[in-house]
């Protein structure tokens, strides 16, 4: 069904987000057969024309493909030409390319002071209100990612303490509820040597190697919205990285 808060954007592209972040999330694995074109156009509420369109739009993708005799297939392939996709998706896959289905998990949410180096990231002044959040990311039950993200305060009005209220996609989250539309990112990546605490969340054994991704995310106007600090195990897994 489509949401009230996605009423600004044309219907087919609402479809094509919402069909999009049913694959992200794994609730359509690769391989799965979607409904017919009459059954999505009544379980979105829009007409046969609207779900054609959008379903048009995410095979030129790469996110589905169509078969005879078997119909709408989801490949199980991240459509990283599109920058649409570059930033919702999950960018560590399998060792044979495949796209993993994360499973986030919020540890801890907290507002505190902007430090130094989170100041001029996101262009504070020093010991201005941040909010900080930490999550873990699993695989196939197993921890891959452990994260921190740091926003301005006053870029999140309402935001309670509650760790919860941070969704997986937290991108999108962003749009819909603060209207903050991520447009570009810069990251800086490294190899380096796992600390005790990517011991305590990875479930690692030192000395080991992990890759460490500092990242800046900017809006439309190039504001910097939000720093992050990734830092992941590349043991059964690789970064992918391609915009064509």
């Amino acid at each position: 069904m489509v949401r009230a808060s996605d009423l600004s954007l044309p219907l087919y592209e609402v479809v094509k987000r919402q069909i999009s972040e049913a694959i992200m999330l794994g609730k359509w694995e690769a391989g799965t057969v979607l409904p017919s074109e009459i059954a999505l156009s009544q379980q979105f509420g829009v007409a046969v024309g609207t779900i054609r369109r959008a379903l048009m739009d995410l095979t030129n993708e790469g996110l589905l493909t169509r078969r005879r005799k078997t119909g709408t297939v989801v490949t199980g392939r991240t459509p990283q030409h599109s920058l649409r996709f570059f930033f919702q998706y999950f960018r560590l896959h399998g060792l044979d390319g495949s796209l993993q289905h994360s499973v986030t998990r919020v540890t801890s949410l907290h507002r505190g002071t902007a430090t130094e180096s989170e100041s001029a990231k996101l262009q504070l002044a020093v010991g201005e209100g941040v909010v900080r959040f930490h999550r873990l990311r699993i695989v196939d039950d197993k921890p891959i990612m452990h994260e921190t993200l740091v926003l301005a305060e006053a870029r999140l009005p309402g935001l309670t303490g509650n760790k919860d209220e941070i969704p997986p996609l937290f991108y999108l989250h962003l749009l819909d509820r603060y209207g903050i539309r991520i447009s570009a990112v810069r990251e800086q990546i490294a190899a380096v040597l796992a600390t005790e605490e990517d011991v305590k969340w990875l479930q690692l054994t030192l000395p080991t190697a992990i890759l460490m991704i500092d990242e800046v995310a900017y809006d439309q106007s190039a504001t910097p919205v939000l720093a992050s600090t990734h830092r992941a195990t590349t043991a059964n897994h690789r970064y992918v990285h391609e915009i064509k």
